[in-house]
């Protein structure tokens, strides 16, 4: 299992199709939703980019509007490819960053194949199996064993933001404590 050590210099979060039409299907959408609203904001108060993604969104609509609000300056692709390195303005936004962490829908199909185009290209990748599902527990189950078979790590989203800060003693610490608090 390789070891990925995040640091925020080198770490960008990626929101992938959390959009109400895969939602409304998906296996406890609301913890998804939930604990991939927690690590966008910890992720907006650290300073580490966001990218948000839509899979055919004249189709299957915007990003859910209870996450809008907390994506903050992120960038929202549009995608028709099922990983997100499809799109051609994916690898871009994501700039010098080398640390991808992966929330989002669904485990199986668009979160697992973006995990294996990255890894492919050499980013280390963290995929939150908390902030991560798919229609059926199986599904999730299955992508998520796929995902770590092909190398990329799971943690929980308070193990990553734990992570970015290190330490009690980041500036951060408090405001972050205040997050993990409330939406514990």
């Amino acid at each position: 299992m390789p070891r990925v050590h995040l640091t925020v210099q080198n770490s960008a979060l990626v929101v992938v199709d959390l959009q109400p039409s895969f939602l409304k299907a998906v296996h406890e959408a609301d913890r998804v939703l939930h604990r991939s609203i927690f690590l966008t904001r910890i992720a907006n108060l650290m300073g580490i980019p966001v990218v948000a993604t839509e899979q055919y969104p004249s189709r299957m609509g915007a990003t859910d509007p209870r996450m809008v609000p907390h994506l903050g300056a992120a960038r929202i692709l549009g995608k028709m490819s099922f990983s997100c390195c499809g799109c051609p303005d994916f690898t871009g936004a994501l700039g010098n960053r080398h640390q991808i962490v992966l929330v989002g829908a669904e485990t199986h199909i668009c979160v697992c194949l973006t995990a294996n185009d990255l890894l492919q290209r050499g980013y280390q990748v963290v995929v939150c199996p908390d902030a991560v599902s798919s229609r059926t527990l199986e599904m999730h189950k299955l992508g998520m064993e796929r995902i770590r078979d092909a190398g990329a790590v799971p943690s929980h989203t308070e193990t990553v933001a734990y992570e970015w800060l290190k330490t009690a003693e980041h500036a951060a610490f408090k405001e972050a404590l205040g997050i993990v608090k409330e939406m514990s």
